[in-house]
């Protein structure tokens, strides 16, 4: 297998005779990462499967507009974000649900989705990551699960460090004292 730098691929992406085949790698280095990021923003996994394949369409539509200024992940990321965010929206409008009571939503889909599995704790987790506001549930997702640095999610999300830190201080708060009720 062929290694890519960061600055390879955006060349290669760049040029219309290597686009293709070099997004094919982007595809193929990322696609699992984004999944899983999406999975655990929307709970529904056809509704993740779905998402992804739109994030990588609007990927390849956009890569004109790729400057290669923010690393081909945090632009997919950013994408992810938005692609899932706004699935969950319309999903509400389409159910009459208020956007506030989104999390609500999200943990009957948890609890009555036909692919649940794991361990009790795992499961709590994901209800509780379900239950938060959505910048919290974003800034939770990027850093507990992806492992991401604030600056990172900053790029993402437009949201100042200080604010993410307070925002993840929050989320972390609250699914601490829900799970540890019992």
């Amino acid at each position: 297998m062929f290694l890519f730098s960061e600055k390879s691929l955006v060349q290669q992406l760049k040029d219309p005779a290597r686009r293709e085949k070099a997004f094919g790698v982007v595809v193929k280095l990322h696609k699992e990462k984004i999944y899983w990021y999406i999975r655990r923003l929307v709970i529904d996994f056809d509704d993740a499967h779905d998402i992804t394949q739109d994030v990588f369409i609007k990927a390849w539509e956009g890569l004109d507009y790729f400057q290669g200024k923010a690393q081909i992940y945090s632009w997919l990321f950013r994408i992810a974000t938005n692609e899932s965010l706004n699935h969950l929206r319309k999903r509400c409008r389409y159910e009459h649900i208020p956007i506030e009571k989104a999390g609500a939503y999200l943990l009957g889909r948890l609890e009555n989705g036909p692919y649940i599995s794991g361990e009790e704790i795992s499961i709590r987790l994901e209800k509780e990551v379900a239950m938060l506001p959505e910048k919290q549930r974003v800034v939770f997702v990027l850093r507990y699960f992806e492992g991401w640095e604030y600056s990172e999610i900053a790029a993402i999300t437009g949201t100042s460090e200080g604010a993410l830190h307070a925002s993840y201080h929050l989320a972390e708060k609250k699914i601490e004292k829900n799970i540890c009720v019992d």
